[in-house]
């Protein structure tokens, strides 16, 4: 399923198609995710300021014949962000990003996913994340409860 796909470092040409995938992969996910609540210039002048050399947060990209079709983004022990646009779901590059970031973070990561997003919290159920903390999330910007999830090598839920 994934003929054709290359995982790689972001570049600074990919900022404007990573934050596209991020605008259309979290319109399309309403409702099982809250709104952005991020206006699209907004996004783009997030990841315009990414620093891709000596900040905190490291993405990549997946791309294909499409482009950029799904990216993933991780600091020293979080996966923040994990997006495949709604058209390259179901195709293994979710999979295989998260595979990515098993590799990078071998000694385990954890992950914050919306409590109402379930397809997400079976998708990380199914790669061998557990449940950790839940919240009633008054501490993200969407004020959504969420649930920390995590994955330690070896650990199996």
């Amino acid at each position: 399923m994934t003929d054709g796909l290359t995982i790689r470092p972001a570049t600074r040409e990919d900022l404007p198609a990573i934050a596209e995938v991020f605008i259309a992969t979290r319109a399309a996910a309403v409702p099982a995710m809250p709104p952005s609540i991020h206006p699209p210039h907004e996004v783009h002048a997030y990841y315009d300021g990414v620093d891709l050399v000596a900040g905190p947060r490291e993405p990549w990209v997946a791309e294909d014949a499409r482009g950029v079709v799904a990216f993933v983004e991780v600091t020293a022990d979080w996966l923040d962000a994990l997006y495949v646009l709604p058209e390259a779901q179901g195709e293994g590059i979710g999979a295989a990003l998260l595979d990515l970031v098993k590799s990078l973070r071998p000694s385990g990561f954890s992950l914050w996913v919306f409590e109402s997003n379930t397809p997400a919290r079976s998708f990380y159920a199914r790669h061998r994340l557990v449940e950790r903390e839940r919240t009633d999330g008054s501490g993200n910007e969407e004020k959504a409860p969420d649930i920390r999830m995590e994955w330690l090598p070896g650990l199996s839920p």
